[in-house]
């Protein structure tokens, strides 16, 4: 005739286990994580410790670990033997810029399982997930002055692939995050559309062609892009490392805009 109970909290984020599929990793809108058992139905345990929505899940079978990261920029690493808390760390920020209380943070691993890649509308980033500590980080400057909206590995995590908010696309050298290429808005936005209101609001990398990817725009539009055939690939390859601080180009031919390339 009527509840008393309020509403469960939403989930906002999914992961399988990949040893067990029985086992979903469920993260919350209220900020926990539940390990949930669909084979006898029931809640195994009840992760706590970010402050804000579930926005990333990521598991790594070489570590045995769970990785999480939230809306409150935090990233937190939980072994799957028995789910305890083994590390956890903000996200670091550039100074004098603050984290957007509506801003999700995205974790994938690299191939190898070792290596993280994390996503923030401030930054791309790769961890090591064992240590969690950062490795490399690119943050968004000159051509590519608009905050991130998304990124993936390709299949292959040679590649990172990141869309903006202004509709741009980056396409970065997976180890060092340099920028290979830039795809203007035009090339995947619909004539008449205006590109202040349409961006990638997710990517996603083609299982077996490194430089094939899809893009979901914010109006509900689909567009698959991959180079022209008399290019191959995207770009050039970055630089050799000359001492440059994790992250940061260095010299004329490390720019942080990358060529303009015009795919198909």
């Amino acid at each position: 005739m009527t509840t008393f109970m309020p509403p469960p909290p939403a989930a906002t984020f999914l992961a399988f286990h990949p040893q067990d599929n029985n086992i979903i990793a469920i993260g919350m809108e209220d900020s926990t994580i539940q390990i949930y058992n669909v084979r006898v139905d029931e809640v195994k345990s009840k992760l706590k410790g970010h402050q804000k929505r579930i926005t990333g899940l990521a598991f790594s079978n070489a570590l045995n670990v769970l990785v999480s990261s939230g809306a409150d920029a935090q990233l937190f690493v939980w072994g799957t033997d028995g789910w305890e808390k083994r590390k956890s760390k903000f996200v670091q920020m550039q100074p004098g810029r603050a984290a957007s209380t509506m801003s999700d943070t995205r974790v994938q691993f690299h191939n190898d399982q070792l290596r993280l890649l994390v996503v923030h509308e401030s930054q791309l980033a790769i961890y090591d997930a064992a240590k969690l500590e950062r490795l490399h980080h690119w943050v968004p400057r000159d051509s590519f002055s608009a905050s991130i909206s998304n990124a993936t590995y390709s299949c292959d995590s040679q590649l990172v692939y990141a869309g903006f908010l202004d509709g741009s696309v980056g396409v970065f050298d997976a180890e060092s995050l340099r920028p290979r290429c830039r795809l203007s808005p035009s090339v995947h936005i619909p004539q008449g559309v205006s590109n202040s209101t349409v961006y990638p609001l997710v990517i996603a990398a083609h299982p077996v062609e490194p430089n094939q990817f899809a893009l979901g725009l914010s109006d509900g539009g689909v567009q698959v892009l991959e180079p022209l055939e008399s290019e191959g690939k995207w770009g050039v390859g970055p630089p050799s490392d000359n001492g440059a601080p994790a992250g940061v180009p260095s010299g004329p031919t490390s720019g942080n805009q990358g060529s303009d390339q015009t795919p198909r």
